[in-house]
């Protein structure tokens, strides 16, 4: 990656893009559990705008700054004149101007796009309804971990809600040359467009992308099953309704065995509501893995930002 990129959707990114992000994040969560000292971003300032909040997000850049020599700025929509209607490109040409990089967290995606059309400085999309990049990059570091550097070939399922994970997770799939598939149940298929995208990019890969509404389909020799929250923030009140529609779609341990892979891991971005999308019995198989996971939102996020805000 180049300095001042941005980081908005890994359909943007190279495949060499990829490999530089979770090479670097590899080398920093060595240096971090070592205790070797590593400030890429000594003196830079990220400012961490949240219109939507976040346990992990917030304390793995916060934390991640910090570790780089640098330092975060918590900027919550209640305290940016944002929330009082200023329009974002005047927010991103003056963020511009104290900030070294801007990370956001929000709903709308066109929200970032417009953020990144004015700002000077990176910008990291760190969620929108529509992408979830540094989740999906994080989770092609944890699979290396348990998988091996050379992920081409493997197989990824995702099972659940046709969601800003199913599209990241599948750009990401894509670019490494991983085949993915997809269950969704009835209307809540991911977003056709970035289906499109994904498939451009598998085929450049050597990879397949496949939609389907059968959980055991998708499953089948899978490597890998991804699952998410059936209700995502701002959705509550479609909880009950979801809950009745995505039964069918839980990851328990009939649908772990479906894939016929001994070796196959099952993975959750967290937070997991044990009982609906994942059973008790699965997440805690699979509890390594999955806290794994959360913690290498850290080292990716690092390597992102010390690509694109450093020196």
């Amino acid at each position: 990656m180049n300095k001042g990129m941005d980081l908005i959707s890994i359909h943007e990114l190279s495949a060499d893009d990829v490999e530089e992000i979770l090479t670097l994040a590899a080398e920093l969560k060595a240096k971090q559990k070592a205790g070797i000292p590593h400030p890429l971003l000594a003196g830079k300032t990220l400012g961490m705008i949240f219109e939507k909040s976040s346990t992990r997000t917030r304390v793995s850049f916060e934390v991640g700054m910090y570790q780089l020599g640098g330092q975060a700025l918590f900027l919550s929509s209640r305290d940016l004149q944002l929330g009082r209607g200023e329009p974002i490109k005047d927010t991103a040409r003056v963020l511009s101007r104290y900030l070294d990089g801007i990370m956001i967290r929000t709903y709308g995606h066109d929200r970032i796009e417009e953020l990144a059309r004015w700002a000077d400085v990176p910008v990291i999309n760190a969620l929108s309804d529509l992408l979830h990049p540094c989740q999906a990059l994080t989770d092609l570091l944890t699979i290396r971990e348990y998988k091996g550097k050379n992920l081409a070939g493997l197989k990824m399922a995702y099972v659940g809600d046709g969601n800003n994970m199913t599209h990241s997770l599948m750009y990401a799939a894509a670019k490494v040359g991983m085949h993915f598939a997809a269950a969704t149940p009835e209307g809540y298929a991911p977003n056709a467009a970035v289906v499109a995208n994904a498939k451009a990019d598998a085929a450049a890969s050597g990879a397949t992308v496949t939609i389907t509404t059968d959980p055991k389909e998708a499953v089948q020799g899978a490597d890998v099953i991804v699952t998410d929250t059936w209700a995502s923030m701002g959705q509550e009140d479609e909880h009950d309704a979801r809950i009745a529609c995505f039964r069918p779609y839980q990851v328990n341990r009939e649908l772990v065995a479906a894939s016929g892979e001994a070796c196959c891991i099952v993975m959750h971005c967290l937070p997991a509501y044990r009982g609906e999308e994942i059973t008790e019995e699965i997440f805690e198989n699979f509890a390594d893995v999955i806290f794994d996971e959360a913690e290498n939102r850290l080292h990716v996020q690092k390597a992102i930002m010390a690509l694109v805000m450093g020196d």
